[in-house]
């Protein structure tokens, strides 16, 4: 009887990624997300099959990316992939001094 409880006990666990963005998924989602999900993409990782993404994004308020990187943060993502320049990597930097960060500064 306890051989179906075995088997379906413990599920992987997936690694998330913290993405924070100083722009809207709107105007975020064309130039930047593409290019990131490609690069996930030739790592091998697929959203929502080996890797969960959790995306915060700004809509253009700085003010809010401090709070953003300190959920971010909190949550205990694998890493933070900080798109839109300084204010997002300096965000990214005050909330954690253990999470890994990749910056993507703006063109």
């Amino acid at each position: 009887m306890a051989w179906p409880l075995v088997a379906h006990a413990q599920q992987p666990i997936l690694p998330v990624v913290g993405y924070l963005s100083t722009a809207s998924p709107e105007a975020d989602a064309t130039p930047f997300l593409a290019a990131f999900r490609k690069g996930l993409g030739e790592m091998s990782f697929v959203e929502g099959k080996n890797v969960i993404i959790e995306y915060r994004w700004a809509n253009f308020r700085y003010e809010r990316l401090s709070a953003m990187a300190t959920d971010l943060a909190q949550r205990s993502v694998a890493v933070i992939a900080a798109i839109g320049g300084t204010p997002t990597g300096l965000a990214a930097k005050a909330a954690t001094s253990t999470v890994p960060i990749v910056e993507r500064a703006a063109s």
